[in-house]
């Protein structure tokens, strides 16, 4: 049974008050919410650019990823799936699409111009339904989804457990003698329920002010 949008939506209303929940049970994140503050919410418009985005996203630095980012808005505008398709393999590769991210995209362009993937039904979806559907696109894995569900659909207890930096955060925070897989994340995250959203936002917030300035723990 779907959600409504209040019972699952992330604002900046229950970001806040949702860490504030998870700080009162959870001495970690306590700890890291004291240090580092409330973070701002990550918002993206729902829809093929955003999934585009995460897309090219994928496996690089945000700093790359920025920079391709410019150049295909600049070179695809105005961004749809039919635009994209119009483009040859050339063309893409000069916008900086690798080719295995050639493939993806024609793939989520082809599936959001046939129908087969509705981004517009997603918001009624619950999570799970959400990323089963997005995971049929190939190049669209658990992360990309959950990725996406946070982000563009403001889901509040979406974990993308497999990122990196969520995972490097854990291992500083908590004095963890390794990098935890994302399996023991999630189990470590049940505790963060229902506001693991709300967490990977300040686990972020906490990766880029403590963990990239003061360590290198990978």
């Amino acid at each position: 049974m779907p959600y409504t949008t209040l019972m699952r939506e992330l604002t900046e209303e229950t970001l806040r008050s949702g860490l504030e929940d998870v700080a009162g049970r959870c001495p970690d994140i306590a700890h890291a919410l004291n240090q580092v503050g409330h973070p701002e919410l990550r918002q993206r418009a729902p829809g093929f650019a955003s999934l585009l985005r995460i897309i090219i996203g994928q496996q690089v630095s945000v700093a790359s990823a920025n920079a391709i980012w410019k150049r295909v808005e600049d070179g695809l505008w105005p961004l749809s799936p039919t635009n994209l398709l119009a483009f040859d393999d050339h063309a893409l590769r000069t916008l900086g699409f690798s080719r295995p991210k050639i493939v993806y995209a024609r793939s989520l362009a082809k599936q959001c111009e046939d129908g087969f993937l509705q981004t517009d039904r997603l918001q009624s979806l619950s999570d799970n339904d959400a990323i089963a559907a997005l995971t049929t696109v190939k190049g669209i894995g658990q992360w990309t989804a959950e990725i996406y569900l946070l982000f563009a659909l403001g889901r509040r207890d979406v974990l993308p457990a497999g990122d990196l930096a969520l995972l490097v955060a854990i291992k500083y925070l908590c004095s963890l003698p390794e990098r935890p897989t994302p399996t023991d994340l999630r189990s470590r995250a049940k505790s963060w329920q229902p506001w693991r959203g709300a967490v990977a936002h300040l686990l972020w917030r906490y990766y880029s002010k403590v963990v990239n300035r003061n360590a290198n723990p990978l």
